[in-house]
């Protein structure tokens, strides 16, 4: 074999594994994050089949808890929403119909539950900052809704966070906007 011959592949150094940037025997954020982010997308897919099924949320649970990766998720935060959701349901549509366009029975059911999610972690889930509860609803309209769903989400939620956490986006607009520019002094 010649100097500049490739060494074959077996004869590379084994892969080590990663160390996890967490703390020792905790799950670290992005971790945390995903399962999370899994937990909303079952709760949506749970919230769905109440919309267009009719189906009780006991039953709806025990199916969705069945399905493949939900043990990838976060139970709790799951059934937070779907039980939450649906408990409140009268509540949430009386605070996103005034925003909407056209009536609630015209929305489609994926941008209709994806908007109770939001709705409902405005109230409940004051850890979630609230950019992230409108970024996470807005991933789960494009991933399960129509071609522009996640626009009229989007929408929605906007016009929602200033009431529901007022204190959290003034101040996080506040932090945002650009500093006002020094005028020159007028020449006496």
């Amino acid at each position: 074999m010649s100097e500049n011959a490739p060494a074959p592949v077996s004869a590379r150094a084994p892969r080590q594994p990663r160390a996890s940037p967490g703390k020792a025997g905790g799950m670290h954020k992005a971790s945390a994050h995903a399962r999370r982010s899994r937990a909303r997308a079952f709760a949506l897919q749970a919230l769905y089949q109440h919309l267009v099924g009719g189906s009780d949320a006991a039953s709806i649970d025990a199916f969705t808890r069945d399905l493949t990766g939900f043990h990838k998720a976060d139970a709790a935060h799951y059934a937070a929403l779907l039980h939450g959701c649906i408990a409140a349901a009268a509540a949430l549509d009386a605070l996103i119909t005034p925003l909407l366009d056209r009536k609630m029975a015209e929305i489609s059911p994926v941008e209709h539950a994806t908007m109770w999610i939001g709705v409902y972690e405005f109230q409940h889930c004051p850890d979630v900052p609230w950019r992230v509860v409108l970024n996470e609803c807005i991933e789960l309209a494009k991933e399960f809704g129509g071609t522009d769903g996640h626009k009229y989400v989007n929408a929605v939620l906007n016009g929602l966070a200033p009431h529901l956490r007022a204190m959290e986006v003034a101040a996080d607009r506040t932090r945002s906007a650009p500093s006002p520019r020094p005028t020159p002094a007028a020449d006496a």
